[in-house]
């Protein structure tokens, strides 16, 4: 059975952490699948949003921590976080249309990071993060230092890596780390409908967007206003555009095809 699963329904593509056992602890394989089924995504223009889950109980335990002691030495974890994960993390946030991350039970460690890299975050009642880094003696890493900051701002990014304690679905809800909370049985659901409503908007401008807001933390606002002015000429000479006008005038709804 694959460890990564990939699934293509109206118009969403569905990825699936698939150790269920484990707790979808994530393997080297795992992390070159992931990249791997992104790729198709990014590739496939029948695909407009992209839900990424686990199956059974947890999103994601984290990295597998046996094939972590196993496999990666001091000197070799450099290579595995730049060469291996910063791939995939990329891989998502330079993703040109809109990821959710569906996560019931745990989403620990590099998982944490891994849901919070996506653009929207579903989770069920009996979800949770958790900054496990230090739990174990490692600092925070797999990009965890840079998205906590710009969500939380310093001081409680600090804490909840220093600390290393559970963020509840209902915190992660009060502290804008997620953007809804289900009942644990209507997870799938309601992720996924919230993906078909996203891949029924027009893609190329919904992912300019994203890609512009990435870009918005190191640029100027008279920088951001340049760049919004360039790139906003791909989506005025595309049919999303065109069409959203004749749908305004005829007061009607827009049927969008995705660029």
């Amino acid at each position: 059975m694959s460890s990564v699963l990939l699934e293509l329904a109206e118009g969403v593509a569905t990825i699936t952490l698939n150790r269920p056992d484990k707790l979808n602890a994530v393997t080297d394989e795992m992390v070159a699948a992931l990249t791997e089924a992104l790729a198709r995504v990014r590739d496939d223009a029948q695909i407009r949003a992209v839900v990424l889950t686990g199956a059974g109980r947890a999103f994601a335990a984290g990295a597998d921590m046996q094939e972590l002691a196993s496999n990666h030495t001091a000197d070799g974890i450099t290579e595995l976080i730049i060469g291996r994960y910063k791939p995939l993390f990329l891989a998502i946030t330079q993703l040109p249309k809109p990821v959710i991350a569906a996560i019931r039970g745990p989403a620990a460690g590099m998982a944490a990071a891994l849901a919070l890299a996506c653009d929207l975050r579903v989770m069920s009642e009996d979800a949770y993060l958790v900054l496990s880094f230090t739990n174990i003696g490692l600092m925070a890493a797999a990009g965890s230092t840079w998205l906590l900051t710009r969500l939380l701002g310093y001081s409680r990014a600090y804490e909840l890596a220093a600390e290393g304690e559970k963020i509840s679905a209902a915190q992660c809800l009060a502290w804008g780390l997620c953007n809804q909370v289900v009942p644990n049985d209507g997870l799938a659901g309601q992720a996924h409908a919230r993906a078909i409503k996203l891949a029924r908007r027009p893609t190329l401008a919904l992912g300019l967007t994203k890609l512009a807001m990435h870009s918005a933390y190191a640029n100027t606002f008279e920088q951001q206003f340049d760049l919004e002015g360039h790139w906003q000429q791909q989506t005025v000479a595309g049919h999303d555009h065109k069409e959203g006008v004749r749908a305004f005038f005829d007061k009607r709804p827009a049927k969008f095809i995705g660029h």
